[in-house]
């Protein structure tokens, strides 16, 4: 028999370096071993080598078998190059702004990416006249995926999987919805939800939100979270703190190494790897950190060292206008140390250089941050500073080596800061080990496997 053939919808596809490009690689990869002919239908790499910022190191991952189409995505909004503008932008800037917002949202209710929309349904027209496409999975947001997943099912009958790593209606960070039951948008989810053959949620706060909206949909609802690739996460290499299987047998659990590391001339090293943003309260981590140290809490000499992004379009921070980049960038007195972006596969050693992990979410239940699913999997203790009842709590339940805060202020995070230089001092191998193994449940193998496979039972009786 042939293999079936899925068309995977992913924008954010490598080299794109958002944190959902991990998942769509994984799942992409995922099919092609799974028995299809994958062709994942996504954009020109200059929408993240010229706007977002681009980890081209992610390519080399795609499975051969994977079949990448890259289709024309035009990006006006983000457009900085003046040269190009029209001149009703060059003269008055606000008013084509204004202009351009309405005419994008009379195509699509998604400004930026509406647009997109028409690219992809001829994509997808002309892929399936070329080779039938059998399924298409669809990952959001950008939302227009869904609606071209749409099309393809009503014209030529082609079952879809909405995956929804965010949500459209419901803004996860403050719980509050972003449109009313009588919007277009409302009324265009109503229509995808009711069409799909499976709808896929990363958190369950999530899946039960929108069961309680589509009732009648909810059977087809699927509970696919995220979780942590061993093939971008080799623990070895970091300042000779070995490998994972090291860890597993204790070599990094005696009680007391990190102090006696840093006796031996390592500074204590706590450290946080992501987009730091205003979704990540960065000025509390950094003075909760300051306060820590003041109070005596920390070693003085201890790094508190940070990687990533500074927001989301990869653009030089203004510490004078940004509090994130001001407390990032403005405080290497106190041992803050920004060292820039890391590639995925440098995350690893980034990581073995640590001795704690520090896990910032600024909202509640409904965000989970597939970062978590990579901090378990080391084995070390994960300080969260996210309010009690974030869906990321949920994820470090039973972990070992958890320090939560009790309360969103600069006081407990501090506190939260000195547990963990504590816990560091009495670390045994066996709740390293037990540490090892609860982060072991969590790969992304074991996370999409179960989804993936049982994909094929949506396709029609040969």
């Amino acid at each position: 028999m042939s293999r079936p053939h899925a068309a995977y919808i992913a924008w954010g596809f490598p080299p794109s370096r958002s944190g959902g490009t991990y998942r769509q690689l994984a799942t992409a990869n995922a099919l092609a071993a799974a028995g299809w002919d994958v062709t994942v239908v996504t954009v020109d790499r200059t929408a993240f080598t010229t706007i977002t910022g681009a980890d081209e190191s992610l390519e080399a991952l795609v499975d051969p078998r994977v079949t990448v189409l890259r289709t024309r995505f035009d990006w006006p909004l983000r457009n900085q190059d003046r040269s190009t503008w029209p001149a009703l932008r060059r003269i008055a800037p606000p008013v084509w702004l204004r202009a351009r917002v309405l005419y994008e949202k009379a195509i699509f209710p998604e400004v930026g990416y509406a647009e997109w929309l028409a690219t992809l349904r001829s994509a997808l027209d002309e892929l399936h006249q070329r080779r039938p496409i059998d399924l298409v999975l669809a990952t959001g947001n950008p939302h227009v995926s869904f609606a071209a997943a749409h099309r393809l099912h009503q014209s030529h009958g082609v079952p879809y999987v909405m995956d929804y790593r965010d949500a459209w209606l419901l803004d996860v960070f403050t719980g509050q919805r972003t449109a009313s039951d009588h919007s277009r948008l409302a009324r265009l989810e109503r229509r995808l939800i009711a069409a799909a053959s499976q709808v896929w949620f990363i958190n369950q706060d999530i899946l039960d939100w929108h069961a309680t909206r589509y009732p009648a949909a909810a059977s087809r609802f699927r509970l696919v979270p995220n979780g942590w690739d061993p093939s971008l996460l080799d623990l070895g290499g970091g300042d000779g703190l070995g490998s994972q299987a090291a860890a597993r047998q204790g070599a990094n659990g005696r009680p007391g190494e990190a102090m006696a590391r840093k006796g031996a001339g390592r500074p204590l090293t706590f450290g946080y790897l992501g987009t730091m943003s205003a979704n990540a309260p960065m000025p509390q981590v950094v003075e909760g950190w300051k306060r820590a140290k003041e109070r005596g809490l920390l070693p003085p000499d201890s790094i508190l060292k940070l990687g990533g992004y500074l927001g989301y379009f990869g653009g030089p921070p203004d510490p004078a206008k940004d509090p994130v980049a001001a407390a990032v960038l403005g405080n290497a007195e106190s041992g803050v140390e920004y060292v820039g972006r890391v590639d995925k596969t440098a995350v690893g050693p980034f990581y073995g250089s640590l001795d704690a992990l520090v896990l910032p979410i600024k909202a509640g239940r409904y965000v989970t941050s597939g970062k978590v699913y990579e901090y378990v999997a080391t084995g070390k203790p994960v300080v969260s500073i996210h309010p009690p009842e974030a869906g990321a709590s949920k994820v470090l339940e039973g972990y070992p080596l958890w320090v939560p805060v009790t309360a969103m202020t600069t006081s407990e995070t501090a506190a939260a800061f000195g547990r963990a230089a504590d816990l560091l001092q009495h670390i045994t191998p066996a709740q390293t080990a037990e540490a090892l193994a609860f982060g072991g449940r969590l790969t992304r193998e074991r996370q999409l496997g179960p989804a993936i496979a049982g994909l094929k039972d949506l396709l029609p009786p040969a």
